[in-house]
């Protein structure tokens, strides 16, 4: 962690700690070095950090590209290893830069919803992330965060002190599904890329039942 991102961590870590009696499960199934894919499920702006701070390596992490034209944020977004992405998180730069993060033993938290819930609940899964994790060859971690929506939902103005969770899942490998896309015709390999999203999430599924 460069100087920035670790005081980056640590204050957020105070506060939830303090505000949102945070509460971390599992995080030892996270690699400590290597690339990897954190894939969530999306509730609340506090879900990147959380997700990030309960891990003690550093995270890539996506942010609207827009932001890095502002320059003090663009600079504070860097230091923190974000990724710019366009409206629609993603396009072919932002795949690319992911890609290149993963190439390089980093690990970097994808939201398969695409999305925050309107509602607290888990959304359909968008093909993207499939699409991100038969291209490269890491591992997928997924993590369901808890308490966020109640915390500090798309409907709220101020963050309320609620418990916030986040759990680790096992490691996720696709090792068949990416042997087949390497060959497979065009309609079967978008097959797959949701495929592998409708996995990520219901073991993020599984994961909320195990939480709750």
């Amino acid at each position: 962690m460069n100087l920035s991102y670790r005081l980056g961590w640590t204050g957020f870590r105070a506060i939830f700690k303090i505000y949102f009696r945070w509460r971390v499960f599992h995080p030892e199934r996270v690699p400590l070095d290597g690339p990897v894919i954190l894939a969530s499920n999306h509730a609340s702006f506090l879900d990147p950090p959380l997700v990030g701070c309960g891990l003690p390596r550093d995270i890539n992490y996506l942010a609207r590209e827009s932001l890095f034209r502002f320059p003090g944020v663009g600079a504070v977004l860097r230091s923190w290893n974000s990724v710019p992405v366009d409206r629609d998180g993603g396009g072919a730069k932002g795949l690319k830069m992911i890609l290149d993060r993963l190439l390089k033993g980093g690990a970097i938290i994808l939201f398969p919803e695409g999305t925050r819930t309107r509602d607290g609940k888990l959304q359909p899964a968008r093909s993207g992330i499939g699409l991100t994790v038969i291209k490269s060859t890491a591992p997928v971690i997924p993590v369901r965060v808890g308490g966020t929506y109640d915390a500090y939902g798309r409907h709220m103005n101020i963050p309320r002190p609620r418990r916030i969770t986040v759990t680790y899942g096992k490691p996720m490998l696709f090792k068949e599904l990416r042997a087949e896309a390497e060959t497979c015709p065009k309609p079967r390999l978008k097959e797959i890329y949701q495929q592998v999203a409708d996995e990520i999430m219901a073991e993020i599924a599984r994961l909320e039942a195990k939480a709750g």
